[in-house]
C-alpha cells in the first residue's frame, strides 16, 4: 500500500534554499523538480531506498540531527563534502564533522551546509551486515568506456534521456573522452548500432535509449518486441552489457514523467545500470582468473 516517504522542509529564504540544493546535487544524488501550489518551486531529491524509524530512549539529543542518509561509501562522500564547503560560498557559516565509530557498529559525519539545517551520512562498518553473501558491481565507473544509442525520433523525451545518461556517467567518474554518442533514426534502429558497437570491442557497455508511443494500431507491440529482442540478443551473443533505456508509454505526458519530471530520469537508471553491470563482469572475470591460477 505504502509507495513512499517524503520529508519535505520548506525553507523561506531564497539563499539557504539554493545552497541545500546545491549541497546535495554536489553528492551526487538524482533530483527532480517538484511544485508546491502554496510554496512555489521546490527541488526534490531521489534515493533508492526510504526508512522511517523510532527510537525510544530515556533521553533526547537536542542537536540530534533529523535525516540520517545511509551512504555505502562515506569517505568518498565525505570528500565530497569537504570540497564543496572548501568552495567560495560567500562567507555563509557551514561546518562538516569528521568521521566518528558509533556504538552501532557504523560510521558517520554530520554536515551542517547552511544554519538550522543538519545532516547526518552513515555506513555499516560490516558492509555485508544485513545482506546475503554476494558478488555485486560497483557504481564507479572510472576506467569504463561506453556506447549511447540513442533514438532522435521523439527527441523532446530522447535528449532528456541522453541527458540524464550523461549525467549519470560522469558523476560516477567516466571521462568525456570515453563515451561515445551514437544517434539513430528511430527505436527500431537501435539493435543494430547496439549490436555494431557491441561487436567493436571498443566498449565496455552499451547503453540504449529511446521512447515507443502507443497509437492506435499494432504497430507499437510489432516495434517495441523486435527493438527489444534485437538489444537482447545482441546483448547475449556478444557478452556486452546492455541497458536498457527504451521507454514505452501510453502518453507523452508519462514519458515526460519518466525522463526526469516526476518519476526519475530512466536515461539515468539506464546508465547506473550499466556502470553496475560492467563492474560485476569485471569481478567475475577476476574472480575466475583467481580460481584458474589456484589462489
Amino acid at each position: 500500500m505504502i509507495k513512499c516517504i517524503t520529508f519535505t522542509r520548506h525553507i523561506s529564504d531564497a539563499a539557504k534554499y539554493e545552497r541545500l540544493c546545491s549541497f546535495f546535487a554536489a553528492l551526487g544524488m538524482e533530483t527532480s523538480n517538484c511544485q508546491d501550489d502554496l510554496k512555489g518551486l521546490g527541488r526534490r531529491f531521489l534515493a533508492p531506498v526510504g526508512g522511517l524509524e523510532f527510537v525510544h530512549a530515556v533521553q533526547s539529543t537536542q542537536n540530534e540531527s533529523l535525516i540520517h542518509i545511509e551512504v555505502t561509501s562515506l569517505d568518498s562522500l565525505h570528500q565530497a563534502a569537504k570540497a564543496w564547503l572548501n568552495a567560495d560560498r560567500d562567507g555563509v557559516p557551514a561546518t562538516l564533522g569528521e568521521i566518528i565509530d558509533t556504538r552501532w557498529d557504523s560510521r558517520l559525519f554530520t554536515a551542517t551546509p547552511v544554519p538550522g539545517h543538519s545532516i547526518t551520512f552513515w555506513e555499516w562498518i560490516h558492509p555485508l551486515k544485513d545482506k546475503p553473501l554476494a558478488i555485486e558491481g560497483d557504481l564507479s565507473a572510472e576506467n569504463m568506456r561506453f556506447a549511447i544509442v540513442a533514438a532522435r525520433w521523439n527527441s523532446v523525451i530522447t535528449d532528456r534521456l541522453l541527458q540524464g545518461s550523461l549525467d549519470a556517467l560522469l558523476r560516477s567518474g567516466a571521462r568525456r573522452s570515453e563515451i561515445e554518442i551514437l544517434r539513430v533514426p528511430g527505436a527500431w534502429e537501435i539493435p543494430s548500432a547496439a549490436r555494431k558497437v557491441a561487436e567493436s570491442g571498443n566498449f565496455d557497455a552499451v547503453i540504449t535509449l529511446g521512447l515507443l508511443l502507443r497509437g492506435e494500431t499494432s504497430h507499437y507491440e510489432a516495434i517495441y518486441n523486435e527493438v527489444s529482442r534485437g538489444i537482447g540478443q545482441s546483448q547475449q551473443e556478444t557478452g556486452i552489457p546492455h541497458s536498457f533505456g527504451v521507454l514505452t508509454c501510453e502518453t507523452l505526458e508519462q514519458a515526460l514523467d519518466r525522463s526526469g519530471l516526476k518519476a526519475g530520469n530512466k536515461g539515468f537508471e539506464a546508465a547506473c545500470a550499466a556502470i553496475e553491470m560492467v563492474s560485476l563482469h569485471r569481478k567475475i572475470g577476476s574472480k575466475c582468473e583467481a580460481a584458474q591460477a589456484g589462489i
